[in-house]
């Protein structure tokens, strides 16, 4: 069942018509169980679609946003986040509209209907790249919260550090085995990404519970006069402070990427129609909870501001019941992104396979390659997060290669196929490794 009820093309191309047919394999579905059995299932709701898409976009680019902002100050930094919602809408209208035209149900699909085998296995590479340097991220954030973490030579305590003084339990690599093998290899077992749907609605009213928290304690702390307004414009003195601004814009991409997730999650949609305002509110909301974040993690921090503001959050602001509002904020957000982490997994495991095993059945219908491809992620994720320093570092790394392939680069090339809307236009070979490149000198 794809989303476009359409069969491939007849007519033009039949080499293009037979490719799509190859590529054209959703995980799912609409009617089929997580066992592969044919089952009443009428699609998923408007809300939940919106909590799914919403709880990809909100994942843990947000805590990183504060850092950006000091360095681009706030009047550019809200205007960016802003302008980057909007452009990520046009590029996933992209995405629905020439996946309608191409008739195909999958990112994965499109890209191999516009640029052959090789453009679909591009695709799955930045999948693998991003998803699980995301996943990486969520982890090591994790991590910083339960276990403290140092930066510049300032130790900032854990929460169960803070609770309970230094064990060895308390360390980062065993707090983080657990939280892998007592939720995230659970989260990760369900085969219909609207099972997440409940899970995902959680993790927004987490995120909302913290900017609540923020807000409430920015708010206490500007009427008692304890805080200075951040600077409105980046302080650029020098040529390093320039070349700092660009440091910036691999978190700001990597904020709205959901493309990967938005098939998967149309796919199951009710109405396929509805999936553009889908799109549009889960943008929306996410930009508000940006702006409101970073606004208010700036304001209350400053130049002090963490590359993880999650990791400011251990410091006495002079307020009543502090600590306890400092651990109530790092915990929601640690269990926001403990939910999110199957959102974000659930693609990946889904690329993974098709790199991998292209020929197979479907993924859903293989409990043994199911359960195989979920524990070797799992582990090659939970060994990342242990290796890996920071946030910003993985973030540059992500940011700058797979992220902005996924939400900006790939749209882009493959319009030049789909412009008139039919897909006409071949002039070379599907097949050939230059294939993939030569539709970005349209563009």
């Amino acid at each position: 069942m794809a989303v476009w009820d359409a069969a491939p093309q007849e007519e033009g191309n039949p080499g293009r018509s037979k490719h799509v047919a190859d590529v054209e394999h959703p995980l799912l579905p609409k009617q089929q169980d997580e066992d592969g059995v044919h089952c009443e299932f009428n699609g998923a709701s408007f809300s939940g679609a919106v909590f799914n898409l919403s709880t990809t976009i909100v994942g843990a680019g947000i805590m990183a946003l504060p850092a950006t902002m000091k360095v681009l100050g706030l009047i550019l930094g809200v205007a960016l986040i802003i302008f980057m919602a909007f452009l990520t809408d046009a590029s996933i209208e992209l995405l629905l509209r020439f996946s309608k035209a191409a008739k195909t149900s999958s990112y994965g699909g499109l890209m191999g209907d516009a640029f052959g085998k090789y453009g679909k296995i591009l695709l799955q590479v930045s999948v693998l790249f991003n998803n699980i340097g995301d996943l990486i991220v969520f982890m090591i954030i994790i991590g910083d919260v339960l276990s403290g973490t140092s930066s510049s030579g300032v130790h900032h305590a854990g929460v169960l550090e803070g609770w309970f003084g230094q064990h060895w339990w308390g360390g980062r690599t065993f707090v983080l085995f657990v939280t892998t093998i007592g939720i995230f290899s659970p989260l990760a077992c369900f085969k219909r990404i609207d099972s997440l749907r409940f899970s995902s609605a959680l993790s927004v009213a987490l995120a909302i519970a913290f900017i609540v928290i923020t807000l409430g304690i920015a708010t206490f702390k500007l009427i008692s006069g304890t805080i200075t307004m951040p600077n409105l414009l980046p302080d650029v003195t020098d040529l390093t402070s320039f070349w700092k601004l660009f440091t910036v814009f691999p978190v700001l991409v990597t904020a709205y990427i959901c493309h990967y997730n938005v098939h998967n999650i149309a796919n199951e949609l009710k109405g396929s129609t509805q999936m553009g305002q889908v799109v549009r509110v889960s943008l929306a909301s996410c930009a508000v909870v940006y702006i409101l974040v970073t606004f208010f993690g700036l304001l209350l921090f400053g130049d002090a501001t963490s590359d993880d503001v999650l990791a400011n959050f251990d410091t006495d602001f002079g307020i009543p019941y502090s600590s306890l509002l400092n651990d109530a904020v790092r915990v929601s957000y640690a269990a926001h992104l403990m939910l999110v982490f199957p959102v974000i997994f659930y693609p990946l495991r889904l690329n993974i396979d098709g790199l991998f095993f292209p020929s197979a059945r479907p993924l859903a219908r293989s409990n043994t390659r199911f359960a195989l491809v979920s524990s070797g992620l799992i582990t090659l994720i939970f060994l990342g997060a242990n290796f890996i320093p920071s946030i910003w570092d993985a973030f540059q790394f992500t940011g700058a290669t797979a992220a902005v392939c996924l939400g900006f680069i790939f749209p882009a090339a493959g319009s030049p196929w789909y412009i008139d809307g039919q897909g006409q236009d071949h002039s070379y070979s599907h097949d050939s490794p230059g294939s993939v490149l030569k539709p970005g000198g349209h563009v």
